[in-house]
């Protein structure tokens, strides 16, 4: 998989109207799955630390677009925007930057009609501004920027979902993806690492760099499920010399002997999806790993997690073989910023989580398209596992 032809990137305006209308629609529909099950309202949702009362995350995503776009904020300051949100409150309700996430579930928010008024008067009038704009990326950026943000909400709430065991909608059912792995070996060189040119680059992609990266062998293709068993039966989660030392201490803090959603049922390992039971495919790539159980199987292998370099070489390298976006990947490399870095208009994006988060690469199935991007950084923290995300490997040098 490459960067889809259909990038957000570099969308025109005609491509914005039509993917931020897609957005908002997928917004909703999602939203919907938790109405469903009477979580429309934050009391009802699970106090989590990786988690989002739906409602908030509706009212924000709405906010953030109104914030950037229409009131034509030049950061993510308070000071730095114009005029007064459309909601008497919304400021105080949906700056992500100024609200504390435990605050989130007692907010006096309006209620889940409202805010889908709120969400289609900001969209229209959203709308309405571009059809205005000229085709330049200064005048698109904070449109393009709107969009992303609303994609990885979108994202996010999927991941939800799947954390409080609720169905997903069955247009975004997650692909079956069945395939042998193979290794490729790179002969290494300098390569160009951050984005350069026309179009939105997100604030830790710049600027672009030479980087130089030596010979290395790759996996083609994630961990599967049946090669990660391998290490849960030969003892993997009670062996400490798999684990290093942050590892060590996050097992013990856990009643773990497997990933996350695994059951043993007799014989076979069964896994939780969306609420639902279901019998553990072996050929699937493994997911929802901590980067500490990705780093205990590299040990247990006698490999290693690619650095951020050589996955973004081996991406882009055209390889038939080494396929990408099924999932999203933990690499060795912790989230730092490139050289010569600072911090875009939203400003909270980055620079608050360099060196605490590591770096991810790839996409998942429950990523839009249009954001998919071999130069696309994520990051987390070391210890979250409900994202859809698993590894691949390298081998040693020499």
């Amino acid at each position: 998989m490459n960067s889809s032809p259909s990038s957000f990137r570099n969308a025109s305006p005609q491509q914005l109207a039509q993917s931020l209308r897609h957005a908002r629609d997928y917004t909703l529909l999602l939203f919907d799955c938790f109405a469903a099950a009477g979580m429309d309202v934050p009391a009802r949702v699970p106090q989590l630390r990786i988690v989002n009362p739906p409602l908030w995350e509706l009212g924000h995503i709405a906010w953030f677009a109104e914030w950037f776009i229409l009131r034509e904020a030049t950061s993510s300051h308070p000071a730095d925007g114009n005029g007064n949100c459309l909601l008497s409150r919304g400021d105080d309700w949906f700056d992500s930057a100024l609200v504390p996430h435990r605050s989130r579930w007692t907010l006096d928010l309006p209620a889940a009609g409202a805010l889908k008024t709120y969400c289609h008067e900001v969209l229209d009038r959203v709308l309405d501004k571009l059809s205005r704009e000229p085709n330049t990326d200064e005048a698109l950026y904070p449109y393009r920027l709107a969009l992303a943000h609303e994609d990885m909400h979108g994202e996010a709430l999927f991941y939800t979902l799947q954390t409080l065991g609720l169905p997903a909608p069955v247009a975004a059912a997650p692909p079956q993806a069945l395939f042998a792995p193979s290794e490729i070996g790179f002969p290494g060189g300098t390569i160009e690492m951050g984005s350069a040119g026309g179009g939105f680059v997100f604030d830790n992609e710049r600027a672009a760099h030479a980087r130089h990266v030596a010979p290395f062998a790759i996996d083609s293709a994630l961990v599967s499920n049946a090669q990660y068993a391998d290490f849960v039966a030969d003892g993997g989660y009670d062996n400490r010399q798999f684990w290093s030392n942050a590892g060590a201490d996050w097992l013990m803090r856990q009643e773990r002997s497997a990933p996350r959603y695994w059951q043993r049922d007799g014989g076979q390992w069964r896994t939780v999806r969306f609420g639902e039971l279901s019998t553990l495919a072996g050929a699937e790539p493994v997911r929802h790993l901590t980067l500490y159980e990705a780093q205990a199987y590299c040990a247990w292998a006698g490999r290693r997690l690619p650095t951020e370099a050589e996955w973004e070489y081996a991406a882009l390298s055209g390889h038939p073989a080494f396929r990408w976006g099924q999932l999203w990947e933990w690499t060795s490399t912790p989230f730092e910023p490139y050289p010569d870095f600072a911090p875009d208009r939203y400003r909270e994006y980055s620079q608050p989580w360099f060196s605490t988060h590591q770096a991810l690469r790839g996409a998942s199935f429950a990523t839009q398209p249009r954001m998919v991007s071999a130069k696309y950084r994520n990051f987390y923290m070391p210890e979250r596992d409900d994202m859809f995300v698993g590894l691949r490997t390298c081998a040693w040098p020499g």
